[in-house]
């Protein structure tokens, strides 16, 4: 009985070395070695070189009241606040009538947020992910907010749309997937481009 017990107690602390600590440290040393941007969090760097954020993770274009900022693409509504801690879905199936109140408000803010009618609204605009920060948004979404980002910045909303297509991601292998707006790319290139 004693052996067996000493057996298994070695054989939990060789596993735990193995997989606890020396395959994760491999693991990692080969991602830095292999995609040492996306090993680090795909951070995402302003022109001055400051961290502004990942083009893993979405984040609110608010002031500090939380309202949004017109001068800037609006992304998909968060249900943890943009808080990567509390990460994840409101978790209200489709009869939620708490839901259906929730994607109507949304949707008559967006639509006069953006001077649309509502039946222009994009899903996406009204509903949150599952994980509740994604990067991107449709680019439906991206194409009723371009009227007022440029009215707010002053300038053509074509040249606003050639923005919008520079940071526009098609499927990937051309069938996974759908198209995306990188929003925070695309909030960065405007304030590049046009101030």
């Amino acid at each position: 009985m004693t052996r067996q017990l000493l057996a298994s107690v070695r054989a939990l602390l060789l596993a735990t070395v193995v997989l606890g600590l020396a395959y994760p440290l491999l693991m990692t040393g080969v991602a830095q070695v292999v995609a040492p941007s996306r090993a680090d969090g795909s951070l995402v760097t302003s022109a001055d070189g400051t961290v502004v954020g990942s083009s893993l993770l979405g984040q609110g274009f608010v002031d500090a009241s939380g309202a949004p900022l017109p001068q800037y693409f609006q992304s998909r509504p968060s249900a943890g606040d943009w808080d990567g801690a509390a990460s994840g879905g409101s978790n209200l199936g489709p009869s939620s009538p708490e839901l259906a109140d929730a994607v109507a408000s949304r949707r008559a803010e967006v639509a006069a947020f953006n001077g649309v009618p509502e039946d222009q609204v994009p899903d996406d605009a009204v509903t949150t992910s599952a994980s509740g920060l994604d990067p991107g948004i449709s680019p439906a979404y991206a194409a009723i907010q371009v009227d007022r980002v440029a009215s707010a910045r002053g300038v053509s909303p074509s040249e606003v749309q050639a923005l919008v297509s520079a940071a526009t991601h098609g499927r990937d292998l051309g069938f996974i997937g759908a198209p995306y707006v990188a929003v925070l790319d695309l909030n960065l290139a405007l304030d590049q481009a046009v101030g």
